[in-house]
């Protein structure tokens, strides 16, 4: 199965805002990239909640949700994330997180267990494709952390949930890739609506 990527990012190219911190872990200006997904009935079940919108937003999250099986992401996602998720993080598959800091495993409510792999990008993705089985591993983020796994080759799909906003800086999603970010893709994918427009690719070659 698929190795996935799939984030919500600016028109121009951010992923984030300025001034990352542990209090404000979407930088500066992050409800403009993340307000969207927060009303949506797939988002909200998945962090317990109830209600929200059923539209054809929230199905195409719910999809993404359904086909996710392992997540690999990085150790300043998980530090930034941990208080925010609580007991009860909302993966609810295995996830894999990138360290250099050795740390027991840690099994959550609801399924999620987080692994802490210090062997480097190609040991987590080779645990995460275990796990998952015959569903996919989805490369989380940060950004630095996808722009390892696009430089290294082994990102097979993106999903850009692209939202209707200028933020002017912040964190972007494919700088400083160089050479190693010349790859053909095709579009398999294109959802227009009013909160985002929904653009799925396959690399090729």
């Amino acid at each position: 199965m698929p190795v996935t990527a799939d984030l919500a990012i600016t028109l121009d190219g951010y992923v984030a805002g300025p001034n990352v911190s542990r209090d404000n872990p979407g930088g500066d200006g992050a409800e403009r990239i993340f307000d969207w997904i927060h009303t949506l009935a797939s988002w909200r079940e998945r962090q317990g909640m109830t209600g929200g919108d059923e539209n054809r937003d929230s199905e195409l999250v719910r999809e993404w949700f359904d086909a996710t099986g392992a997540v690999v992401m990085g150790r300043t996602m998980y530090d930034l994330g941990e208080e925010f998720w609580g007991d009860n993080p909302p993966f609810r598959t295995p996830v894999f997180v990138l360290t250099h800091r050795p740390r027991p495993t840690l099994v959550k409510e609801g399924g999620t267990t987080f692994h802490f792999v210090t062997e480097g990008i190609h040991s987590a993705l080779e645990r995460a494709r275990a796990a998952a089985g015959d569903r996919n591993v989805d490369i989380g983020g940060g950004a630095d952390t996808v722009r390892q796994y696009l430089a290294a080759g082994l990102v097979d799909e993106l999903q850009l949930h692209v939202v209707p906003v200028l933020l002017g800086g912040g964190l972007r999603l494919f700088e400083g890739l160089g050479d190693a970010g010349r790859r053909d893709l095709e579009q398999v994918g294109a959802v227009e609506t009013p909160l985002a427009t929904h653009l799925k690719y396959r690399f090729v070659g």
